[in-house]
């Protein structure tokens, strides 16, 4: 986004019950189901969700223990976790066909370490990483809102909160903020719009959702009237994979930024750490996020990326959109690649990538997310390299 000037500027949200969320879910549990097993798994699982169906296929290697019929089993208790019991997709009759297969054994010879060579990176990419001071998170702030809404809704929904009565999983929404010299001053638009039970009016579901609106944006921040939309097509019954089919990795945006960086291109969920699309995403986030955690910048952008079967990356580039405190962001990107170890197995090890952790990264995006050490999710959010930056940069 600019620096300068005026602009508004947009991002949305989706829920864990839009189509492609529950694809990506299922694909995180099958992955969390085999780093269960042996934490040297290797997954790649795609998921197709449609009218009562639901598709597995993808590559794999593991123990014999996580067998097609319990994956097709943990696919349905996550569609039950998310709430769908509706005639057109439910958790106890939906058809579940498992596709999956033995991972290429061209791709593990350059990804598996060998001899003197170390792990290599899984594929060929791009991978960004972004912070940013609009928020605590140290996220975009049209983002950040976009989930926080739909965040509230889906924890009073799953608590049964009378105050949200007849609102059903699917959902969606999207904020409009406007920025002057590149800092969110207000709200000028917001879309809602969400499933819900027959019967209910397009005005019942506005006064649902509006006090959750207002207590999720900052104080002071009113949505006009005009610009306040909710379900804005009217009757919203019919939805999740029996509305629409949904896809993994289909809300790459959503997962990382919005729109406010750059993205690699690659998606995330499904993916065990090897695969760089992931797990160098989470390095750049992380790398990124102390940075700005550190007083260095107000915005640092990264990049990075790999060739299949080389553990180094190519290259390590950071950007700090002109909001470095005298920072030299050619030695940024020295120091940072003497602190951390980017081959794929220094970003998995530091991270503690090889867990059964993926699950809860599946809605609501990837990154902006609370670490919990109890769990071990969420380590790349994590800014324990301040201190060790702060000297680095004499601060």
């Amino acid at each position: 986004m600019r620096d300068k000037g005026e602009y508004l500027f947009t991002s949305e949200s989706v829920s864990e019950g839009h189509p492609d969320k529950v694809a990506d879910r299922i694909s995180d549990t099958v992955l969390d189901a085999f780093l269960e097993a042996d934490p040297y798994a290797r997954v790649a699982c795609e998921t197709l969700v449609t009218t009562n169906r639901i598709i597995l296929a993808g590559e794999t290697r593991g123990p014999a223990s996580v067998t097609h019929e319990l994956l097709a089993h943990l696919a349905r208790m996550a569609v039950h976790d998310i709430g769908y019991d509706q005639e057109g997709f439910s958790w106890r009759n939906a058809e579940v066909s498992v596709h999956l297969h033995a991972q290429s054994a061209h791709i593990a010879q350059g990804v598996d370490a060998a001899g003197n060579k170390d792990e290599g990176a899984g594929d060929q990419g791009i991978m960004f990483g972004y912070a940013c001071t609009e928020t605590p998170d140290l996220m975009p702030a049209p983002l950040y809102y976009s989930h926080l809404i739909l965040r509230r809704i889906a924890e009073l929904r799953r608590s049964k909160d009378k105050t949200v009565a007849g609102l059903l999983p699917d959902a969606k929404s999207q904020v409009t903020l406007r920025y002057v010299d590149g800092k969110p001053v207000g709200v000028t638009s917001v879309v809602v719009s969400t499933q819900h039970e027959e019967g209910m009016t397009q005005e019942q579901v506005r006064e649902l959702v509006r006090p959750i609106v207002a207590t999720s944006l900052p104080e002071g921040w009113v949505v006009p009237e005009d610009e306040f939309y909710v379900n804005p097509t009217g009757t919203f019954v019919i939805g999740g994979p029996d509305g629409d089919c949904g896809l993994t990795g289909r809300k790459i945006i959503v997962d990382t930024y919005g729109g406010a960086a750059p993205h690699g291109g690659g998606a995330f969920s499904g993916k065990d750490p090897t695969k760089v699309d992931r797990s160098a995403a989470y390095a750049c986030r992380y790398l990124a996020k102390n940075v700005v955690a550190a007083g260095l910048a107000e915005k640092c952008t990264i990049q990075v990326s790999y060739a299949i079967g080389v553990s180094k990356p190519l290259s390590v580039y950071f950007d700090l959109h002109g909001t470095g405190r005298d920072i030299d962001e050619a030695k940024l990107a020295r120091v940072v690649n003497e602190m951390v170890n980017l081959s794929p197995r220094g970003i998995r090890e530091h991270l503690h990538l090889n867990r059964p952790i993926y699950v809860p990264t599946s809605a609501y995006g990837h990154f902006g997310r609370t670490p919990d050490d109890d769990l071990g999710t969420f380590t790349w959010e994590k800014t324990d390299l301040v201190p060790e930056l702060k000297r680095a940069f004499g601060r």
